[in-house]
């Protein structure tokens, strides 16, 4: 559940300047943290995709690189990963069953030998073509009933907690957010 700033005790000049906490730990609701909710969107949007996408063959982890060749936001293997946030040997993987299916191939670099670009076939940039549409089709869909206004402030927040999450990525792991006894599995067990 939400935490509400108390409105009987006035800011001290330091909580004045430190974030609101919206969640406490006793009373928290997975189901009610935003996080929950920006996850549970993408996966009923990724399944949309999914099950539109299903006659031409594509699965949710192929469209996304075939699309980021097919804007020209990439070119080469190592680029297309960090993009796509994945590991070099997922990658690789998902480029031999692009492969397979003849949507793309692989071509090393006349100017570096170590550089792999990826070029779209024909039959890649066919397949691409589409994707735009049915994700601009979803989308909308999922925005039925928000006006412009509406839209352009959800974009505006969404873009502060991206904005928030990068800052947050970068700052040092603070002392009190480290579990007290490591987690059964995690990277502590050998």
């Amino acid at each position: 559940m939400m935490r509400k700033p108390s409105p009987s005790s006035p800011p001290s000049e330091k909580t004045a300047c430190s974030a609101i906490e919206f969640y406490c730990a006793k009373d928290y609701v997975p189901e009610e943290s935003v996080g929950f909710m920006i996850r549970r969107v993408l996966a009923t949007v990724a399944q949309e995709v999914e099950r539109q996408l299903e006659a031409s063959d594509l699965t949710n982890a192929q469209w996304v690189p075939l699309l980021k060749l097919f804007m020209r936001q990439t070119s080469t293997v190592a680029e297309l990963a960090r993009e796509c946030h994945l590991d070099a040997g997922a990658m690789t993987r998902l480029l031999d069953r692009l492969e397979t299916k003849g949507l793309c191939r692989r071509v090393r670099s006349v100017e570096d030998r170590r550089v792999v670009n990826i070029e779209l076939t024909d039959e890649g940039r066919d397949a691409a073509k589409g994707i735009p549409g049915v994700l601009c089709q979803i989308q909308n869909a999922h925005l039925a009933g928000f006006s412009v206004e509406e839209f352009q402030t959800l974009k505006g927040f969404l873009h502060r907690i991206l904005n928030n999450a990068q800052v947050q990525s970068q700052s040092p792991i603070q002392p009190n957010s480290i579990p007290a006894h490591p987690i059964p599995g995690g990277p502590h067990e050998a």
